[in-house]
């Protein structure tokens, strides 16, 4: 059977809807673009350059303007300062702990010589005054020599760094971007987003001389991602403060500079070391005036300049910081004599070098100790009633006793006890109160030993006093006279004798070794006359009346000059005009606060005084005095350490009592003055201790009464109480008194 065969449509031929042409077929074809690897290796490659550009300009360093430059050479001085004065300070401290532990074996009954305390002592002594002085030294702008030596610092330091592969790093995240673009992408999210900005930085164009361009938006996106989210502030996170803004800018300061017309508008100043702002509020900026003035014109004009900055003249302070135009100005938020500081004596009661370092007695603008030596000037403190000139002078006079060296004459110029520690103690070689005669006795037996000091120092070859032969001539002689008025005033007894003698010790006996220290609340010239101010090189004026009085202590034409005793406004004790040439100091110093009647810290100190003076043999009556023996052959009566009851009254007996003596008779005295204020012949130990103060216990009130052979407390009667009590009768406390004082 046959098949049908369905038949399809025929197949038909695919036909292209275009056809080449022959140019068309035999056209070359374009190459293609780069690719995107080739493309990362050119970029890679242009901001490796721009890199290398850039850490060239770095490297050398022409980035560092001038400004740059004194700030780099300025911290670079600061922190070697700041490492000596550490260095100093940690070799005064090792001084103390040597001293203590000799100390501390001494008291323990251990064999440890005076000499060697003494040794000690006077290391303590040394380095103290070294670190002190060390901090009084002003830190002096960057000569041009430092700032080069800065900046070259700063460029070897950078080159140390890419030399160490810090910069050199740089190459290598170049090389990671090639190998990246070669096919290791992961290597290139390795190098973490810090490191993608930090590549930014430094692989941007460059122009020498241009600022850096900021970050746009897209290059941002390349560092480490923030938290916009405030954070809780939680203990112990620390947190950023902003600086406050600087006590003084350059602007204000020319600008102040130019109201008082120190610069004039066609001038202008150079800053050498840009204002800083100091933890204690205060602003030093250093600066050349125009060529036209001086450092010395700019300091006459200074309560100018502190009123046109808004301060007080307290608050601004100028120095010479080398040459005649270069100013170093200081300048404080605040008045740095409104609080009370106490002697640092109190704080380190040692040995002192009076002659060499001086003693501490006051504090300048800027917080520095003032130490005033004793050699080669006498001294006035001249000021009113209730100035502050007594604890001025408290503060020269207990320090040189810290030296026992140092032979202190004092005469008082009132009856009250104000001086008497001085002669309880057995510091004072001679003390006596108002007695015109005596004190003519006195200038009198000076000047004989001046001369013999003078023969004593031809015989050694020398022209004068020098440290190395203070002791050999017999120490140094310190008169101190208060309240000069009493003796010198028109119409007093022997004033014009007085007067005469002691322009003649001002004027010649300086370079023997004898120094005076002139104390009154009358500066007027019939008081110090101009031949005996003129001799007395150191002078401090507290507050005073008027402009005539300041000039009369510190010389005419100062008040004209700013230095006006009359013009402190608000007074304050023991504040005023300190000058002492010798020292370099002209300036506003206040003395430190040192209380005798409310704290008893004179006596404290002079008790300390009184142990170092024991220990080297010159205490009252350990040595051979001259005066004290001239005075006893002219008047029959010695004021040795006070007199016999040493309470400034001169006596027939010449007494050497120890230092525990005297404490006992002190304890005595105050004991029976206790008695006389409480109208009674008995008392017990707790109400005289409190009667006596300065830090009298019972206990140590009871073990001096027991010493002093007053015996232990019995039973006594006191009026308006029906229990008899233990306490002390007066009679018992008078024999014992009497027995210590005849001793």
């Amino acid at each position: 059977m046959a098949t049908e065969i369905e038949h399809q449509p025929p197949y038909e031929p695919y036909e292209p809807p275009f056809e080449w042409s022959d140019e068309e077929l035999t056209k070359p074809a374009e190459p293609e673009g780069p690719s995107r690897s080739d493309r990362i290796k050119t970029t890679a490659k242009k901001q490796y350059g721009h890199a290398t550009a850039r850490t060239k300009h770095w490297l050398a360093g022409a980035d560092i303007d001038p400004v740059t430059a004194i700030q780099y050479a300025t911290d670079r001085k600061q922190g070697r300062y700041d490492n000596k004065l550490i260095q100093q300070q940690r070799i005064a401290a090792e001084a103390h702990g040597r001293f203590a532990h000799a100390k501390a074996r001494s008291e323990a009954g251990e064999d440890v010589s005076a000499g060697t305390l003494a040794s000690l002592g006077g290391r303590v002594a040394a380095e103290e005054s070294k670190l002190a002085a060390l901090q009084a030294t002003p830190l002096l702008p960057p000569t041009d020599r430092e700032i080069n030596a800065a900046r070259t610092s700063k460029k070897a330091s950078r080159a140390a760094i890419v030399a160490g592969g810090g910069l050199g790093a740089m190459s290598v995240l170049g090389g990671a971007i090639e190998q990246a673009a070669s096919g290791q992408p992961m290597l290139l999210a390795a190098l973490g987003t810090a490191a993608g900005y930090g590549w930014y930085l430094v692989s941007r164009p460059f122009d020498v001389g241009q600022p850096v361009p900021a970050p746009t938006t897209e290059t941002q996106m390349l560092a480490a991602p923030v938290d916009l989210t405030k954070l809780e502030s939680q203990p112990g996170m620390r947190e950023f403060n902003a600086p406050p803004p600087p006590a003084l800018t350059v602007e204000e300061l020319e600008q102040a500079l130019r109201n008082i017309g120190e610069v004039k508008p066609n001038e202008q100043i150079q800053i050498l070391a840009v204002p800083q702002r100091e933890k204690d509020g205060s602003t030093t900026v250093v600066f050349d005036l125009p060529p036209r003035t001086t450092v010395a014109e700019l300091k006459k004009k200074l309560p100018k300049l502190a009123g046109a900055l808004g301060r007080d003249v307290s608050m601004v302070d100028i120095e010479k910081a080398g040459t005649e135009v270069r100013t170093s100005f200081w300048m404080t938020d605040r008045d740095p004599f409104e609080e009370t500081r106490p002697s640092p004596l109190l704080k380190a009661p040692t040995q002192l070098d009076a002659f060499k370092d001086g003693v501490p007695v006051a504090w300048n603008k800027r917080g520095i100790t003032i130490r005033l030596a004793i050699n080669n000037q006498s001294y006035v403190i001249a000021g009113m009633t209730r100035s502050g000139k007594g604890v001025g002078a408290s503060n020269l006079v207990v320090g040189t006793s810290f030296d026992p060296r140092i032979n202190l004459r004092i005469v008082a110029g009132k009856n009250n006890g104000e001086w008497d520690p001085y002669s309880k103690a057995g510091v004072a070689s001679t003390y006596f109160k108002p007695n015109p005669e005596r004190l003519l006795a006195l200038l009198k037996a000076l000047l004989a030993d001046k001369d013999r000091r003078e023969r004593d120092l031809g015989a050694l070859g020398k022209s004068k006093l020098v440290a190395p032969v203070i002791e050999q001539i017999g120490g140094i002689e310190l008169l101190v006279i208060d309240e000069l008025a009493t003796y010198t005033r028109p119409g007093k007894p022997l004033r014009d004798e007085i007067l005469e003698a002691l322009i003649e010790l001002s004027a010649v006996a300086a370079g023997a070794g004898i120094l005076m220290v002139l104390i009154t609340q009358y500066p007027e010239a019939d008081v110090i006359p101009q031949a005996l101010a003129m001799n007395c090189g150191a002078r401090w004026a507290m507050r005073v009346e008027n402009a005539t009085q300041s000039n009369a202590i510190l010389g005419g034409g100062q008040a004209s000059a700013g230095r006006d005793a009359s013009k402190f406004d608000p007074p304050r004790p023991g504040f005023g005009w300190l000058v002492n040439p010798f020292a370099g100091v002209t300036d506003l110093a206040r003395s430190f606060d040192l209380d005798e009647d409310e704290r008893g810290e004179i006596t404290m100190l002079l008790e300390k005084a009184a142990r170092i003076r024991e220990k080297s043999g010159r205490l009252a009556g350990q040595w051979e005095d001259p005066i004290e023996q001239h005075l006893l052959n002219a008047t029959g009566l010695s004021s040795a350490a006070g007199g016999p009851k040493r309470d400034g009254v001169p006596g027939r007996h010449i007494l050497s009592h120890t230092p525990e003596q005297r404490m006992q008779m002190d304890a005595c005295r105050g004991a029976l003055k206790a008695m006389d204020e409480l109208e009674r012949d008995v008392a017990q130990l707790d109400e005289m201790a409190e009667i006596i103060g300065g830090g009298m216990t019972e206990e140590r009130l009871s073990e001096l009464l027991r010493a002093a052979g007053a015996g232990g407390t019995v039973k006594i009667t006191i009026p308006g109480r029906p229990n008899r009590v233990n306490g002390y009768k007066r009679a018992d406390i008078e024999d014992a008194l009497d027995l210590l004082e005849g001793a």
